[in-house]
């Protein structure tokens, strides 16, 4: 009564679905998502991620070479003798020698105005050094007049940065027309406030002279 299927005959429900696999293929895989797609290659985990963050750079193991020192007492004599014959250039004034902030004939001009003046502020340290002592006093009369010393050293101070700041500007306009006078009044300010004997370089001037 009943007749057997022929082994090429199938129904719609044998036949394969679209995404079926052959039995010799390989084992159904997860589908990939569009950044995977995209790039080629799965997302790596984040573990991985960091670990290959934390890998030293190529060329990086070699250890860095530390600062040149010298080697010999004869090296090491030189070095210091180099170092004071600059020095000692420096205090003199020579071009080569000076420092970036001390080169320039604005600057020299500078020097040359401050140095050929007697000033106050030139004292600046002396007080202060007074007034540091007189801290340390237990006298009354003393401590009370620590304060009005201060506000007044800071006046002068002022005052005498001012008078410099316009003559030096005149100055220079009548003698380096064109130059920059950027950063000069400090400059100055900063030299006429050392002691006289140790300001560098050294003054070309004495108190009273004409530039």
């Amino acid at each position: 009564m009943f007749r057997r299927r022929s082994a090429g005959a199938t129904d719609g429900t044998s036949q394969d679905s679209p995404g079926a696999q052959s039995p010799d293929g390989p084992a159904d895989t997860k589908p990939r998502s569009p950044a995977e797609a995209a790039k080629g290659r799965p997302t790596p985990k984040r573990s991985v991620a960091e670990a290959k963050r934390r890998q030293p750079i190529a060329g990086s193991s070699r250890a860095p070479a530390g600062p040149r020192t010298p080697r010999t007492p004869e090296d090491k004599a030189k070095a210091r003798a180099n170092r004071v014959g600059r020095y000692e250039a420096m205090r003199r004034g020579e071009a080569w020698a000076l420092n970036p902030r001390d080169r320039g004939p604005v600057r020299a001009l500078a020097r040359d105005y401050v140095d050929s003046k007697r000033r106050v502020s030139e004292y600046y340290m002396y007080i202060l050094v007074l007034l540091l002592a007189a801290v340390f006093v237990r006298s009354p009369a003393a401590q009370a007049i620590i304060s009005p010393v201060v506000l007044l050293l800071i006046l002068v101070i002022v005052i005498d940065a001012t008078l410099i700041r316009r003559s030096l500007n005149r100055l220079v306009a009548e003698r380096l027309p064109g130059e920059s006078t950027r950063g000069l009044t400090a400059y100055s300010v900063m030299r006429a406030l050392q002691i006289r004997r140790f300001r560098v370089p050294k003054p070309r001037v004495g108190p009273g002279d004409k530039i």
